[in-house]
């Protein structure tokens, strides 16, 4: 069941109105069913992987509240944590990465002349099980630290593991957020015009962003990305950047949507994009790109490694480490390392040269608190964030080493005065609508970047007229130039496969 699909507008009211209308005791376990059989839409049989995960993290929780009052404790404590992780990263190896480290086997194996392993796994990755078992364990190791109380309640734990808006793709709860806010269900006033206002302004903004902009997108994308050996530079760097601005506003657009959901409902989910592509360097870019997963990194993995307090060899690998496993989470295939690679190289050659440019702006008497270099700092951001999608969107390393090669040995330029552009899979109307439409982001974004608003709370500081106005075009926007129909298969969020 997906954002933009009929099922889900057919879930959500049903779901929403019971929720309005049951006493307020009863909302917790309803939104409990609901999440679960949201999940089970796609799969059945993978709900109990998910009620597995639920159990074991809870258990835990409870254990360390039990050793804590004991002064011995410590070292069952650290035993009890060890085995959870275990158990969660365990489940995650086996249905998302098993045929891979099989294939990486095999291959070295066939380099070395030695037998390879004749088995493959059928299984099918469930969705979303990178997210709920990096929330899951966010919290198991929060308690750990004391940083939270355990959760006495079992309905409501598994409600915060399972909560349909963010449950497959994000953003990546913390305990001390949404688990705080489903202590108090029974409190939430549940008709605030404001509140569900926004939410509703989220989510269709996050349906434009998905259907308009990405699905969009994805048609020129893949068009060439599939057949990249036929293609020359022009219409191999249009592919790119449009990978650029497809996994943008494919992503951005599901956390929309999905704080929007939640809103409506009277929870606050953390913002999970600001502006990114904004970005004055690297560093820059991770902070406003999957905050969700950058901070979740940050605080259970980069700090726990020493993070930047033993010295800048350590702090240097301990980036690349991060990087390299936060590629390594996003897929199951060296090309996804590669990409966690060369950001983490980037965030490195960043850091290391840092003093030197500074030196070489001040000697060259170069002002870096002006408009022209953060235009030229952004642009610089956003080719190499551009580039290292390549890798991203690549089926195989090779693929996308051979795609670059191209770039640079098959020049087309002529194609952006033939027409060339609009055999791409968009017509020449189709791309106005595209270019159209990226205006419109390029506004909303710039305005997150300069007044640090959402488009809701922008939109709520101006008069009623336009405030209905910029929602209604944005509607009718998505009814007549969204991908959709009955000949049209709804696309599924690329996070989905993570």
């Amino acid at each position: 069941m997906q954002f933009n699909s009929v099922e889900f507008m057919i879930f959500f009211p049903i779901a929403l109105l019971v929720y309005f209308l049951i006493p307020r005791k009863l909302r917790m376990y309803w939104l409990l069913i609901a999440s679960y059989y949201f999940y089970m839409s796609w799969n059945a049989k993978y709900a109990l992987l998910i009620g597995s995960s639920t159990v074991v993290t809870y258990l835990s929780g409870l254990l360390f509240s039990k050793l804590s009052k004991n002064n011995s404790g410590e070292k069952k404590k650290r035993l009890v944590m060890i085995l959870c992780i275990c158990f969660n990263l365990g489940i995650l190896a086996v249905f998302k990465y098993a045929n891979f480290g099989i294939g990486t086997i095999n291959f070295f194996a066939g380099k070395l002349g030695l037998p390879v392993l004749n088995v493959r796994l059928d299984l099918l990755l469930p969705v979303g099980i990178s997210f709920y078992t990096f929330q899951a364990l966010g919290y198991m190791i929060d308690v750990y630290r004391g940083d939270v109380e355990a959760e006495k309640n079992i309905f409501r734990y598994a409600l915060f593991v399972s909560f349909f808006p963010q449950l497959v793709a994000g953003p990546i709860e913390r305990s001390k957020n949404l688990l705080s806010q489903m202590k108090g269900i029974e409190k939430i006033n549940l008709w605030d015009a404001k509140r569900v206002t926004s939410g509703a302004i989220l989510m269709v903004w996050g349906l434009f962003m998905k259907m308009v902009i990405a699905d969009r997108v994805a048609i020129l994308v893949d068009t060439v990305f599939n057949n990249y050996r036929m293609y020359g530079s022009t219409e191999l760097i249009l592919a790119a950047l449009g990978f650029t601005l497809q996994i943008y506003c494919d992503f951005g657009s599901y956390s929309m949507i999905a704080i929007g959901v939640a809103k409506i409902m009277g929870f606050d989910l953390m913002e999970n994009f600001k502006a990114p592509y904004f970005a004055t360097s690297i560093r820059d870019f991770w902070s406003r790109w999957h905050i969700s997963l950058s901070t979740w990194f940050r605080d259970y993995l980069y700090i726990p490694l020493g993070g930047n307090r033993k010295g800048k060899a350590r702090k240097y690998l301990n980036i690349m480490i991060v990087f390299l496993v936060s590629g390594l989470w996003h897929g199951a295939d060296w090309s996804f390392v590669v990409w966690g690679g060369i950001h983490g190289l980037y965030q490195v050659v960043g850091d290391a040269t840092k003093p030197l440019r500074e030196k070489a702006c001040c000697a060259l008497k170069i002002k870096t608190e002006v408009f022209s270099w953060r235009l030229l700092s952004t642009t610089i951001t956003f080719c190499l964030v551009s580039f290292a999608w390549i890798f991203f969107r690549a089926d195989t390393i090779t693929d996308a080493l051979r795609f670059i090669k191209r770039i640079f040995v098959k020049p087309t330029p002529w194609l952006m005065f033939n027409g060339g552009i609009f055999k791409l899979g968009l017509n020449r109307p189709e791309m106005n609508i595209l270019l159209l439409s990226v205006l419109i982001l390029f506004l909303v974004d710039l305005i997150r970047k300069k007044k640090h608003l959402t488009i809701d709370q922008f939109l709520f500081t101006q008069n009623v007229w336009f405030e209905w106005f910029a929602l209604i075009a944005l509607i009718l926007m998505i009814f007549t130039f969204g991908e959709y129909g009955p000949a049209f298969d709804p696309k599924q969020f690329i996070y989905f496969q993570f």
